[in-house]
C-alpha cells in the first residue's frame, strides 16, 4: 500500500510540474522578465515550498522528541542544497543526454549562473564556518545568521535590476504553448494566469507531502535513523519539484530556465534555511553533517570552475552526480 501511495503521489508531482511550469512561463511573457528571473526566483522558490515546509515544521511543531527534530530540521535543511547541486543537476543533464549526447553543449545565461553559484557559495561557506561555533556563543552565530539572510536579499535586488537588460539582449521568458486553462475554453489574464500557478503550486506541494508521508512510513520499515532519514531520503522526495520541472525546460532547450530553477533554490537554500538552523538547532560537525556541507560545496565550485572555462557539457554533470554516489557512501558507511 505504502509503494502504491509513492507512485500516485509521484504521479500527482509530475502533473503538478506541467502545470505550474506553463502557467510561470506566460507570467513571466506576460511581465516582460527575463527568463533569469522567472527561474531563479518565481521557479525557485515556489517549487522550494515543499522542502522548505519540512524543516520548519520539524523545529517548530515535531514531535515531542526535541532531539529527533532538531535532527531532522538540520538534516532537511543540509539536505536539500547537497541534492540540488549533485543529483538533480546530474539528472537534468541525463534527461537530454540522448539528444546532445555526452559532449553537448548547455547554454544557461552567463551572468545569471555566476550570479547564482557566487551567492550561494558565499553564504554556504558561512553555514559550514558555524558548524565549529559554539552554542554558547550566541551574538556570533546570530550575526552570521543575520549575514545570510541579507545575503539573499542582495541578492534578489541583483537578479530584478539585471532583469530589463536581459530581455533586451534576448533573454526573455517566452511561453511555447497555450495554458492549460486557456485550452479549456478560457480567456488569457493576469488572474487565470495566476490561479493555474496555484493550482500548480498546491498539487506540488500536496504531492510531496504525501511522497514524504510514503518515504517516512517506508524507511521506518527498513529501520534508517532520523537524521539518516532527514539527510538522504526526505530531500529525494521535496526536491522532485525542482528536478521535474527543470528537466521539461531542458529538454525543451530552456537551458536558462532549467539551470535557474535549480541554482535559484540552492541560493534561497542555502542562506534563509541555514539561518534559521545555526539560530535554532544545536548545528555541529556531525559526520554525516560535515561530509554532506563539503560535498555540496564541492559540487557548487565545480560547476563555477565549468561555467568560467565557457565550456558546460552534458558529461561534466556527471561528476556531480558521483559526488552524490561519493557521499551515499561515506553517510552509510
Amino acid at each position: 500500500m505504502v509503494f502504491i501511495q509513492l507512485v500516485f503521489m509521484l504521479l500527482v508531482i509530475l502533473i503538478a510540474a506541467e502545470v505550474f511550469t506553463n502557467a510561470l512561463e506566460h507570467l513571466g511573457e506576460r511581465l516582460k522578465i527575463s527568463e533569469g528571473v522567472t527561474g531563479s526566483l518565481f521557479a525557485a522558490v515556489g517549487t522550494a515550498l515543499p522542502e522548505t515546509m519540512v524543516p520548519l515544521l520539524a523545529i517548530f511543531a515535531g514531535t515531542a522528541n526535541t532531539e529527533i527534530n532538531e535532527e531532522i530540521g538540520v538534516g532537511a535543511i543540509l539536505g536539500a542544497p547537497l541534492m540540488l547541486s549533485t543529483l538533480s543537476l546530474c539528472l537534468m543533464a541525463v534527461s537530454v543526454l540522448r539528444k546532445r549526447g555526452m559532449q553537448g553543449h548547455l547554454s544557461p545565461e552567463s551572468s545569471g549562473l555566476q550570479r547564482d553559484l557566487d551567492f550561494f557559495l558565499f553564504a554556504f561557506s558561512l553555514s559550514a564556518i558555524a558548524l565549529f561555533v559554539p552554542r554558547d556563543l550566541p551574538a556570533v552565530r546570530g550575526t552570521l545568521a543575520v549575514c545570510m539572510a541579507l545575503i539573499y536579499f542582495v541578492y534578489i535586488m541583483l537578479t530584478l535590476r539585471a532583469s530589463a537588460r536581459l530581455v533586451k539582449d534576448g533573454h526573455g521568458t517566452e511561453a511555447n504553448e497555450k495554458m492549460f486553462l486557456e485550452r479549456l475554453g478560457l480567456k488569457v489574464n493576469m488572474p487565470i494566469i495566476v490561479a493555474q500557478l496555484a493550482l500548480g503550486l498546491v498539487l506540488l506541494v500536496a504531492g510531496a507531502k504525501g511522497f514524504i508521508h510514503g518515504v517516512e512510513e517506508a524507511s521506518a520499515m527498513l529501520g534508517i535513523s532520523a537524521l539518516l532519514l532527514s539527510l538522504l531520503i526526505i530531500p529525494i522526495a521535496t526536491e522532485l519539484p525542482e528536478k521535474v520541472n527543470s528537466i521539461l525546460w531542458i529538454r525543451r532547450h530552456k537551458d536558462t530556465l532549467a539551470f535557474g530553477n535549480i541554482t535559484g533554490a540552492m541560493v534561497f537554500q542555502g542562506t534563509l534555511l541555514p539561518a534559521i538552523g545555526i539560530m535554532l538547532t544545536p548545528w555541529v560537525p556531525q559526520r554525516e553533517v560535515l561530509a554532506g556541507v563539503v560535498i555540496t560545496l564541492v559540487a557548487a565550485l565545480w560547476l563555477r570552475l565549468l561555467h568560467a572555462r565557457g565550456q558546460l557539457r552534458v558529461w561534466h554533470l556527471g561528476i556531480n552526480g558521483l559526488l552524490y554516489v561519493l557521499y551515499l557512501a561515506i553517510a552509510l558507511a
